[in-house]
């Protein structure tokens, strides 16, 4: 039986569909070729190549570095100012080798997800997640912790107004609430209610004293605006 349906039916139906293309060129009947297409992605390729450039030399320093590990390594950090070597595998974050290596233990281990701020110590004064630090990437860096606030037996103007508020309960995450707020007060040494609110929004508290955290924070700059502890 034949097919009297017109060309454009068939081709709908699975037939023909495609437009003619030419054997030379590969050019179909709106002027697009495979090879106009290919010589295009080649320049976007090419282009993509100078762009990046900077990062391809980056990636080739890398690779030229020495690799280490996986054993335990040499490395030396600077905490409170002092230099500690230590042996540490590459993958140890800051926060391990601080707890498991040097005994320092005023940084918790909570979450370990980067999510809660417990384990907050101040790296060039800025307050990271150490569990999100590895230790051999910590070695050109001026670390503190909470035990390095202040001098043996004494505590600093932020942990004492801790103190005075009653800023704390369990007491896992009241050490990296202090140096959260030592290093937000560095940078913002009069801030609002709101603005601590907001600016120790990396830090949580699953007990709730997050009025006395902020009533502590607004008195340590206070106390660091008078001079006094």
């Amino acid at each position: 039986m034949n097919d009297e349906r017109d060309p454009a039916s068939r081709d709908h139906l699975g037939g023909s569909g495609s437009p003619p293309e030419t054997e030379e060129s590969g050019e179909d009947a709106k002027g697009f070729s495979r090879r106009s297409f290919l010589k295009g992605a080649g320049v976007a390729v090419s282009a993509g190549v100078i762009v990046t450039e900077s990062l391809l030399e980056t990636a080739r320093a890398a690779a030229e570095t020495k690799a280490v590990g996986p054993g335990a390594v040499p490395i030396t950090l600077k905490i409170n100012g002092k230099e500690l070597s230590l042996q540490v595998e590459p993958r140890v974050t800051l926060l391990d080798a601080l707890r498991d290596h040097l005994d320092m233990t005023g940084a918790k281990k909570v979450c370990d997800r980067g999510t809660c701020g417990s384990c907050t110590v101040l790296m060039d004064g800025k307050a990271v997640y150490s569990c999100c630090v590895l230790a051999i990437a910590a070695q050109h860096s001026e670390i503190t912790t909470i035990e390095g606030l202040a001098a043996e037996g004494q505590l600093s103007p932020v942990s004492a107004a801790f103190v005075e508020h009653d800023a704390q309960q369990c007491g896992f995450c009241t050490p990296g609430f202090v140096m959260a707020v030592t290093a937000y007060l560095k940078q913002h040494p009069h801030p609002t209610y709101e603005e601590v609110t907001h600016g120790l929004g990396g830090n949580l508290c699953r007990c709730g004293t997050y009025m006395g955290v902020r009533e502590a924070a607004l008195d340590a700059a206070k106390r660091l605006s008078a001079g006094r502890a």
